[in-house]
C-alpha cells in the first residue's frame, strides 16, 4: 500500500509539474473538477446525464487548458521540451487527447443511421431521448477510455502503474480543488503563470 500511496504522490506531482503551469489552465481545471464532482453525484440517479455534464463540461474546459493554454515550449523549470514530456506522460498525451477527442465528437453519429443505435436502444420519442443516448454513449466510452489506457499500461509498463493512474484520474477531481481552488484570483491578479511551480521544483 505503502508503494502505491507514493506511486499516486509521484504520478500527481509529475502531471501537475509539467501539465499545469499555465493559470488559466488551473482555472480551467477547477471548473471542471466542480463539474466532474456534480457528474460523479449524478451517476447515481441519472448516469446519462452525468455523462452529458462530465463530457460537455468538465471534460471540454479540462482539455481546453491543455490545448490553448499551457506552455507548449521548452519547460525551464524541468529542464524538458514539450516533446519529452509528451514522450514520458503516463496517461493521456495531446496525441492521444485528440484521438480520444476525435471519438468522442463521432461516436454519435450512428444515431443518425438508427436512432435506436442499432437495437440497444428504446425507439426514441423525442429529442430528450436522443440526448440521453448521446449520454449513454459517452458514459460507455468514458469507461472504455479509461479501461482501455490502464491495460495499456499494464503492457507497456507494469500492473501497479496502470492500476495508480486509473485510481489518480479517479480522484482528480477531488485533488484539483485542493491545488488550484485559488488560480481564479491569481488570475484576477494578474498572474497567467504559476511561477510557485519553480519555487516547488527545486
Amino acid at each position: 500500500m505503502n508503494s502505491f500511496l507514493e506511486a499516486l504522490r509521484v504520478q500527481r506531482w509529475d502531471d501537475h509539474r509539467y501539465y499545469h503551469h499555465s493559470r488559466i489552465n488551473q482555472a480551467l481545471h477547477l471548473v471542471s473538477a466542480v463539474s466532474f464532482l456534480v457528474a460523479y453525484a449524478m451517476a447515481f440517479t441519472d448516469p446519462a446525464v452525468a455523462a452529458l455534464i462530465g463530457w460537455l463540461v468538465a471534460m471540454t474546459s479540462r482539455q481546453a487548458g491543455h490545448l490553448f493554454f499551457e506552455p507548449k515550449g521548452y519547460d525551464e523549470v524541468n529542464q524538458a521540451t514539450h516533446e519529452h514530456k509528451e514522450e514520458i506522460k503516463v496517461g493521456y498525451n495531446l496525441q492521444r487527447k485528440v484521438v480520444l477527442l476525435a471519438i468522442w465528437a463521432l461516436s454519435p453519429l450512428p444515431l443518425c443511421l438508427d436512432p435506436t443505435f442499432f437495437g440497444l436502444f428504446a425507439q426514441p420519442q423525442g429529442p430528450g431521448d436522443i440526448v440521453r443516448h448521446v449520454g449513454m454513449i459517452w458514459l460507455v466510452l468514458a469507461g472504455a477510455g479509461l479501461l482501455f489506457r490502464t491495460v495499456q499500461l499494464f503492457v507497456v509498463r507494469d500492473v501497479q502503474t496502470g492500476l495508480v493512474w486509473a485510481a489518480k484520474i479517479l480522484t482528480d477531481p477531488f485533488h484539483d480543488i485542493k491545488l488550484y481552488h485559488r488560480a481564479p484570483l491569481y488570475l484576477l491578479q494578474g498572474e497567467l503563470i504559476d511561477r510557485g511551480v519553480a519555487h516547488r521544483h527545486h
